[in-house]
């Protein structure tokens, strides 16, 4: 499975934004190594924004190429789309549930067949949620400290397009999430500029 390797925290400071989530990923970050700390292009700017947007979900070039393309031939906005898209991975909504504390966690808990869709085991990070399937933890895997005390922890951390289970470990996605809910610093008409010159 093809994923990205770089150190986190020095892949926020060069992009020049917390993709990772982590509270301490920009604590260096003023040291003028960001790539918006120095004087960019059209063309630069676009590319920085594309860069972000796959570091926030974790993605590859040719895997976000490809959600770039279904995007362009949906009917809404294509940036909407293609943002709309990547909030609906698998990997992504068992993080914004709380299962996990990072996408990296999200993504591996499913390659390790530690969640269900639909009371059924699904090992792709990038499977595409529907509105009405029910995420949850495996059974057997709520005995975990790390899972159970994860999710328990993030009580908080709630959206308006998922409905969360305490008591079943799980959540559904009740409808697909507007721009504006989607929590994510990133210009996605830049993106889609990007990729009208390729």
């Amino acid at each position: 499975m093809a994923r990205m390797r770089e150190p986190r925290f020095k892949l926020c400071r060069r992009l020049g934004l917390n993709v990772s989530g982590h509270p301490k990923a920009m604590k260096r970050a003023n040291n003028g190594s960001a790539r918006n700390a120095k004087k960019l292009s059209a063309y630069g700017l676009q590319l920085l924004e594309k860069q972000r947007l796959r570091a926030y979900y974790g993605v590859m070039e040719k895997q976000f190429a490809t959600y770039v393309r279904k995007a362009l031939k949906d009917k809404e906005p294509t940036g909407y789309a293609l943002i709309k898209r990547l909030e609906c991975r698998l990997d992504n909504l068992v993080y914004r549930l709380g299962l996990s504390s990072s996408i990296a966690q999200a993504r591996q808990m499913v390659v390790h067949g530690h969640i269900l869709v639909n009371d059924k085991k699904v090992d792709i990070p990038s499977y595409e949620v529907n509105i009405g399937d029910i995420i949850s933890l495996k059974e057997k895997s709520r005995n975990n400290d790390l899972f159970r005390d994860t999710f328990l922890s993030n009580t908080l951390n709630t959206y308006p397009y998922l409905a969360k289970d305490q008591d079943n470990f799980s959540g559904t996605l009740i409808r697909y999430p507007l721009r504006e809910e989607v929590p994510i610093e990133i210009n996605d008409s830049l993106i889609v500029e990007f990729y009208s010159k390729l």
